[in-house]
């Protein structure tokens, strides 16, 4: 997976410079949102999310068994402004509304992209069935921020089923890469952005490694869901931590030393004011405690019923 590039070493065509590896980060004990979705915060907008631009939140909810149940499991009404959310179900099903009119369920390999834009209500519970049934949840929810430009764009909603998302065989078999969004060997992902990201779902079969293209410039990480990889050939990390990179170079490696799942986030940074409270980020406070009034006066709209 050589990227062609213009420079020349010694007579010879430069091979691909890796990203340097800066740390590996684990997030926060697991805490609840709202009854149904046991989280780890593995960076938030007051922490990391400062340094990972365009990326201000990544929660993780990790494997759990859910009993069946009447009780409806999950997060009511609330607003957000000024970034999009997009959340990836591994196990179970998620159903969701919001006051654009968008909505849907999500399962296994779907995801759902949210524009709050300049404000909208949603809320997102278990699916009535995934109660019912009860079984095994597992998904990522991650907060892109919006450029300064774009944090008034109308609110809007996107569901990336499974079947939509291409699926790449990696050279040489390894394993696969799901393009969600951006582009790897040509084939580009569904989803309607704002921000330039590379957002891709990779399984690697245990002792195989593969080599992944990345733009120098960008911020690039990724979080491991599943098994244990080694990061460039030097560091190892497990389920649950975050391998942070170098904007410089243009690739990073990974070797599955077990079968292995990783989510990698990859995106053009701005260099903009991060102002955040609760459910909005902003670049102002001025801007901040006008979200909060557009939204006690019902400018981001209501959810119908």
């Amino acid at each position: 997976m050589k990227t062609e590039r213009a420079e020349m070493i010694a007579g010879e065509p430069a091979q691909d410079v890796l990203k340097k590896l800066v740390r590996i980060h684990q997030g926060s004990e697991m805490h609840w949102v709202g009854n149904g979705f046991p989280v780890r915060s593995v960076f938030d907008y007051n922490g990391l999310g400062r340094e990972l631009s365009p990326f201000l939140l990544l929660d993780y909810a990790a494997p759990r068994p859910f009993p069946p149940g009447d009780e409806k499991r999950g997060v009511g009404a609330h607003p957000h402004k000024g970034f999009e959310t997009v959340t990836i179900a591994y196990q179970g099903e998620l159903e969701h509304r919001d006051s654009s009119g968008g909505g849907g369920r999500i399962g296994p390999g779907d995801v759902q992209w949210m524009t709050a834009g300049k404000g909208i209500v949603h809320e997102e519970f278990h699916s009535r069935d995934f109660t019912r049934t009860g079984g095994t949840l597992q998904m990522v929810q991650l907060w892109l921020n919006l450029r300064a430009k774009d944090k008034g764009a109308k609110a809007s909603y996107q569901t990336l089923l499974k079947a939509q998302i291409p699926v790449v065989e990696l050279p040489q078999g390894p394993g696969t890469l799901r393009v969600i969004a951006g582009e790897f060997n040509g084939r580009k992902g569904p989803a309607r952005t704002f921000t330039p990201v590379n957002l891709w779902d990779v399984d690697l079969a245990a002792g195989t490694s593969a080599e992944f293209p990345l733009p120098s410039g960008h911020t690039s990480t990724f979080l491991v869901l599943k098994g244990e990889v080694t990061v460039n050939g030097g560091r190892n990390a497990g389920e649950g931590d975050l391998a942070i990179f170098d904007r410089a170079g243009d690739a990073i490696h990974v070797k599955a030393d077990t079968d292995a799942k990783i989510l990698v986030l990859d995106g053009e940074p701005f260099d903009e004011p991060i102002v955040g409270h609760g459910p909005f980020v902003m670049n102002s406070r001025a801007e901040i405690q006008q979200a909060f009034e557009d939204y006690q006066l019902g400018r981001m709209g209501e959810l119908a019923g």
